[in-house]
């Protein structure tokens, strides 16, 4: 379990004046290529973050080893002046950021993976909140198209989406649960090796949670969603899979103290563990067979990539 790299990571993190350049100093003993792009929006600004760990027959070395890429989804990690303090929506960020580090630690002693393995987030400790039954949401000062442009790599040949997802009442585990594998439109069944490296991982059976159509659009188009877990898979045709971050109870995005550490970690090492069987050939997000037979029988589903039938291809 990550629980050095989550605490170091929440220490870093837990202040006002956090920004991306506070995560590039993480990496930096690391000699990694970390990327910090501030951008600006509507309702403030955000640091987006990314981070590669090259492996030993990655693409960013000239080989054929697949790419996993580790987004930590969120609308900010503080709240700031209406909050103090981390919220429970920066989970994500922190999963995602310890994921990297040990990642990167191991690299460091020669546990290097096969391929490549991209992580991307953003700082923001001031974002505002928004209205959200049952709980309030963080909101973000920009929009998600922004995230997915900074966040999702043209080299992810899978991703891992991790996000707080806290803000309900369909997921009531402490822990973490994943989705079903969410590719081009089409909401596919729970990955079985997936499933074996998160039993493996918790030493638990896996929780998984249930996904809408209205969960795999993007966000603007005026219908629910569960929260912005799932927005990855509208930026890409790599297979996307939803890693919550979950509670028993109803917890707003935008609480303070309501972030749990070892939740945390075991979101984190799951990433890492994932990370090492794709990149390694030896766990699939999705049966590629089977897609093609769906597409085969029903067609494209891209259009649940879009807003509508206005702006489909």
């Amino acid at each position: 379990m990550l629980l050095r790299e989550v605490l170091q990571t929440m220490d870093e993190i837990d202040s006002p004046s956090v920004s991306g350049a506070s995560i590039q100093r993480m990496f930096q003993e690391y000699g990694l290529d970390v990327q910090v792009t501030k951008v600006t929006g509507d309702k403030g600004f955000t640091d987006f973050v990314q981070v590669r760990i090259p492996g030993t027959d990655g693409v960013s070395a000239g080989g054929r080893s697949r790419t996993l890429g580790i987004v930590g989804r969120l609308g900010g990690i503080g709240a700031r002046p209406s909050r103090i303090g981390i919220v429970s929506d920066a989970d994500g960020a922190v999963a995602a950021i310890a994921a990297g580090l040990k990642l990167a630690r191991m690299h460091a002693i020669g546990d290097k993976l096969p391929g490549d393995v991209i992580i991307s987030t953003h700082i923001c400790p001031d974002a505002p909140t928004q209205p959200h039954f049952p709980v309030d949401f963080m909101d973000s000062p920009v929009d998600i198209q922004t995230m997915n442009e900074y966040e999702i790599h043209e080299d992810m040949d899978a991703i891992l989406s991790i996000d707080t997802t806290k803000g309900n009442r369909i997921i009531n585990h402490k822990g973490i649960a994943i989705s079903p594998t969410v590719k081009d439109g089409y909401i596919l069944k729970v990955s079985d090796d997936l499933v074996r490296v998160l039993e493996q991982s918790s030493g638990e059976l896996a929780k998984t949670f249930p996904l809408s159509l209205q969960d795999i659009t993007p966000y603007g188009n005026d219908v629910y969603h569960l929260n912005s877990i799932l927005q990855p898979a509208v930026a890409t045709e790599a297979p996307v899979v939803g890693v919550a971050i979950t509670a028993v109870s109803a917890v707003p995005g935008c609480a303070t103290g309501a972030s749990h550490e070892m939740d945390i970690a075991l979101a984190a090492s799951y990433a890492v563990e994932v990370a090492k069987e794709f990149t390694g050939g030896k766990a699939e997000f999705y049966d590629a067979e089977e897609f093609a037979r769906l597409q085969q029988l029903y067609g494209s589903m891209r259009i649940f990539r879009t807003l509508g039938r206005d702006q489909a291809e």
